[in-house]
């Protein structure tokens, strides 16, 4: 990677401000975990009362708290309170504690002190009214202090004047200034609430306004961390698109000045994939790679100090967890890592084998040596289809296995931080926030994990870039086909079902599970390039799944004859493609021999009857190649209609309505529902009217399923499906 760093001088600038971005927000990723504390802690625990010295309270209360005083308790709070007719804002605290007079006491002076020795007092205060009750147990939590009132207090103060309390009360003092200040805290401001209400403060006000103020912080800082990623993102996409543009354009201009030798030296095939494929891993690293090396040690380190400031007794839960991660981390690519470093010596080889066979197709007729050709290239397919199966598998476990570190973990934390929490030496929100650095911490090494993937394969596709060579790059009958008994019925299930296209740097589709029976209409809906058109394509097997399996009446579909498979599926594309011929041998093109009865039922379901009968010569109008001779709908309806007259028990609609309008839409829905009563309808659409009425609908977003239910489920419970539903529909519609 060093050898292009002259490529990135242009883009210095640039670069470092990503950079700043990232920084960014990594620290305002670390911030939001205080907030959501502070909410818990301060906003609910707390009512909202930040800390234990009141900022206005009764002359009696006063006189009661300070006999729970030391000395040095008792000057600190003179020090910081003066009566409230001669606080500067009097008015003002009036108004917030209308039931205060004029001789009650207003804090003027240092909070912090003052704040301290309530905590102190609070405590010494609980802890001898136990005493006094026979409990013997020191206030270790708010629980007792929510019992007590103004009311209760005023009769306990001629109790505590008698002499034999006086012993008491100073142990209470003494044991209040040994116990940890997270105790005293809360004890303190539960207290100090009470305080509030005796002066008549709302003390709901209190509350709500603090964790009003606190969320908006919150939502402001999100906004702010959004717009530095995004930055960061767009900072690092310019990068890497940027650099990759130069490096095409210096390859290319390199590539021809080359002369006879060079050429055959690096091969026609290998000069190709070298400025594609090489500068694709290059530019993604710099665009993404780049970006979470930056990211994740910052957010590592930030997040293992930040966790271990909220509780350090729980820091040994979270070097175990690193321990065991960065176990499996080496163990896995001690495994992977060799074959990762061959993949693209096995593609550039593959890749030359299918050159010299399309490059030298008459050579190798004229000798008759197909099969030479063909057990070569089997071999070099074989080769890099073993390699790449093995990364594939070894790196499809690192997720389980991050997914139960991570789950374990929380367990953990939940576990020992609850009992921490019943020792009062920590607060819930404490262990929120530090369940929350924990994730992130693990997350920051699972994103140098993936460094250590991305990072050889820049590295190795560096050194190809700079040498001037590069790398590209399939479906096959089973030798013994094994087929439903009882001919397929149409039950398609796909079992934790993961897709990506060959060379590419991400599964398009991952972890895919549903089950779709006869007389069920499933759907597929979400946003450009979700992986809905590549789902409905696996079941025809014209690709084959990456991960897990596509079962038809519970047969493989990958042992399944290719033919019998086909024949029982009714496919119709995105785009109608229409052949040269006849309306009536585009229609019989699935089924050669069918009457003109079923023909005439087909077009009538369609919604294609009334256009082809106004044709001059009805079903023997001739269609053009390609069919552009009739319209976009036209066209669409006629291959709605071809696949129609399979009668198949699969059918197959591959955003197929998209060309129709709503009422012709509405029609054909409505006529295809009783048609298709006994087989499986899976229907790919971009318009919510179009599958709102199917019985399961599989909402996708980059290719995971996100959402899975009918259209009024997933209403309620599918954020991106609502997103959609809403920009296509009115309320009424909605409702």
């Amino acid at each position: 990677m060093l050898k292009l760093r002259r490529y990135l001088k242009p883009y210095l600038g640039i670069l470092l401000l990503g950079i700043g971005l990232l920084f960014g927000q990594a620290m305002l990723e670390l911030t939001l975990p205080n907030y959501m504390s502070d909410i818990v802690n301060v906003g609910l625990q707390q009512g909202g009362i930040t800390q234990a010295a009141p900022e206005v309270i009764a002359q009696d209360s006063m006189t009661l708290m300070q006999v729970f005083m030391s000395e040095e308790d008792k000057a600190a709070v003179q020090a910081a309170y003066q009566p409230l007719e001669q606080a500067e804002n009097s008015e003002e605290l009036a108004e917030r504690y209308p039931d205060a007079t004029q001789q009650d006491w207003a804090l003027t002076g240092d909070a912090e002190q003052a704040s301290a020795a309530f905590e102190r007092a609070s405590y010494a205060l609980i802890q001898t009214m136990q005493s006094m009750q026979g409990d013997g147990q020191a206030a270790e939590s708010d629980s007792e202090e929510a019992g007590l009132d103004a009311e209760a207090l005023a009769q306990v103060m001629p109790l505590l004047a008698a002499p034999q309390m006086q012993e008491t009360i100073q142990q209470s003092i003494e044991t209040a200034a040994a116990t940890p200040e997270s105790t005293l805290h809360q004890t303190g401001v539960a207290l100090t609430k009470m305080f509030y209400q005796q002066v008549g403060a709302d003390t709901d006000a209190i509350q709500n306004d603090y964790i009003w103020k606190t969320g908006l912080e919150m939502a402001g800082l999100a906004v702010l961390l959004t717009i530095c990623a995004v930055s960061a993102g767009f900072c690092m996409a310019k990068l890497g698109a940027g650099v990759g543009r130069d490096l095409r354009r210096e390859v290319f201009r390199k590539v021809t000045y080359f002369d006879n030798n060079e050429i055959d030296q690096f091969s026609g095939a290998s000069l190709i994939t070298r400025s594609t494929n090489d500068i694709t891993q290059v530019q993604t690293f710099l665009s993404m790679g780049f970006r979470l090396l930056c990211f994740a040690p910052i957010m590592g380190i930030g997040g293992l100090v930040m966790g271990l400031t909220r509780c350090i007794n729980l820091a040994w839960v979270l070097a175990l967890a690193l321990v065991v991660m960065l176990g499996l981390i080496m163990v896995l690519f001690a495994m992977a890592m060799p074959r990762f470093k061959k993949m693209q010596a096995l593609v550039d080889r593959l890749n030359l084998v299918s050159r010299e066979e399309l490059s030298g197709l008459m050579v190798v007729r004229a000798f008759s040596n197909q099969a030479f050709m063909q057990d070569r290239f089997q071999t070099a397919n074989k080769d890099l289809t073993e390699n790449t199966l093995f990364v594939n598998r070894a790196m499809a476990t690192m997720m389980p296995f991050m997914m139960l570190v991570m789950n374990g973990l929380s367990l953990l934390i939940v576990w020992f931080g609850g009992k921490q929490i019943a020792q009062s030496n920590m607060q819930v929100g404490d262990m929120m926030a530090f369940i929350q650095y924990a994730m992130q911490v693990i997350m920051s090494f699972l994103f140098i994990s993936i460094m250590f993937i991305m990072v050889p394969r820049a590295s190795v596709s560096a050194e190809r870039i700079m040498e001037v060579l590069q790398t590209e790059n399939q479906i096959k009958q089973p030798e013994n086909p094994v087929m439903p008994e009882g001919g397929i019925r149409g039950v398609v299930e796909f079992h934790d079902v993961s897709f990506r296209y060959e060379g590419a740097d991400a599964d398009v589709l991952e972890h895919v599970n549903f089950t779709a029976r006869p007389g069920q209409t499933v759907a597929f809906i979400g946003s450009t390039g979700s992986g809905k058109s590549t789902l409905v394509n696996l079941i025809p097997r014209f690709y084959d799944v990456t991960q897990g399996s596509i079962t038809v009446d519970g047969v493989d579909i990958r042992k399944m004859d290719q033919k019998k498979l086909r024949d029982a599926i009714g496919y119709v594309p995105q785009k109608g493609l229409l052949f040269s011929g006849t309306v009536a041998s585009n229609l019989r093109y699935g089924v050669p021999d069918a009457s003109d009865a079923l023909l005439k039922e087909s077009t009538d379901i369609a919604q294609a009857a009334e256009f082809i009968q106004k044709l001059e010569n009805g079903m023997d109008t001739e269609i053009s190649q390609g069919g552009t001779n009739v319209s976009g709908g036209q066209r669409q309806r006629l291959s709605i209609a071809r696949a129609l007259v399979k009668k198949a028990p699969i059918y197959i609609f591959d955003d197929t309505f998209s060309a129709l309008d709503f009422k012709t839409d509405a029609k054909l829905r409505a006529a295809l529902k009783g048609y298709t009563e006994e087989s499986t309808v899976l229907i790919v659409a971009q318009r919510v009217s179009t599958i709102m009425h199917a019985d399961q609908i599989l909402v996708l977003d980059e290719g995971r399923v996100v959402g899975q239910g009918t259209h009024d489920e997933l209403l309620r419970t599918c954020t991106t499906y609502r997103e959609i539903a809403e920009s296509q529909l009115s309320k009424e519609e909605l409702a």
